[in-house]
């Protein structure tokens, strides 16, 4: 496929996938979608050359459609970025903070803004995404609305800030893995250099499988940073998990634990080995 120079992102203009989009890769022509699956089909139709995609937040936690589209497509992970969430609340020009009723933005911003709207007594209403919602507000016309969304959708939407940073904590950060249609195979080049490799898998169904599938990264020194579980094929027993760990295949200690993974396990498949952005471990 021809490159394109463009990057898919979800949402609209002025979304915070938008100001990942922008900051990590400023020379690229970001690509807004309507959806997650979306953004990922644009990838693998070759419509985009990347995808910058959340996959989680410091304060709302794991983006649960994420971990299920990931795995099911065929794409890789070749990057991540870690991304300090600030939410400015915006109205119509010359609004005042009386006048509003409802405040709109996506339901991850709205969770991490809760202080600033059970204060005033505002009704949160979910929107698809946080430029989303500015736009909303723009379009509608209606003094009573009011929009949660980064700085960037304001100038966009023709909204005025009225009241800025209300998110409930400093410590708001989302963190991006950036997709690819072919896996980058990134080798070390020094001791020095940080490399995250990402999974899932699946254990067999024996006795304390998952202890006995684990017990290779304890053994062999790989600190394990995430660890979650979901189910898939509509069954209670049908688990998979999702891991990041640290470290490179090429390693022995990852090496070792990863092979005394797939002797325990039904099926293991690496999403991505990429290096770790400069704010992991510092939050």
């Amino acid at each position: 496929m021809a490159p394109t120079n463009k990057i898919s992102f979800q949402g609209d203009y002025g979304a915070n996938s938008d100001m990942a989009c922008r900051d990590m890769f400023p020379n690229m022509e970001p690509l807004p979608c309507p959806t997650f699956e979306d953004a990922f089909v644009a990838l693998e139709t070759g419509e985009v050359d990347l995808a910058m995609i959340p996959i989680e937040n410091t304060l709302a936690g794991r983006v649960a459609d994420i971990h299920y589209l990931l795995p099911l497509s065929r794409l890789h992970i070749v990057g991540e970025y870690f991304m300090p969430i600030r939410f400015q609340l915006m109205v119509l020009p010359g609004v005042k903070l009386d006048e509003i009723r409802t405040v709109h933005s996506h339901i991850h911003a709205l969770g991490q803004c809760r202080k600033i709207i059970r204060s005033h007594g505002w009704k949160a209403v979910v929107a698809g995404d946080t430029a989303g919602a500015a736009k909303l507000v723009s379009e509608k016309g209606d003094r009573t609305m009011a929009a949660l969304a980064p700085r960037l959708a304001a100038p966009l939407y023709g909204l005025d800030i009225i009241a800025e940073n209300v998110e409930d904590s400093e410590n708001n950060v989302t963190r991006f893995v950036v997709l690819a249609r072919d896996e980058d195979d990134q080798k070390r080049s020094s001791a020095d250099e940080q490399f995250i490799t990402t999974f899932v898998f699946n254990v067999r169904n024996i006795p304390a499988a998952l202890y006995k599938a684990m017990g290779g990264f304890a053994t062999n020194g790989v600190n394990m940073t995430k660890l979650e579980s979901y189910q898939i094929g509509g069954k209670f027993t049908a688990t998979q998990f999702y891991a990041d760990i640290e470290g490179h295949p090429d390693d022995a200690p990852v090496r070792r634990a990863l092979e005394e993974l797939r002797f325990f396990s039904e099926k293991v498949r690496i999403l991505g080995v990429y290096k770790a952005h400069e704010m992991r471990g510092k939050l």
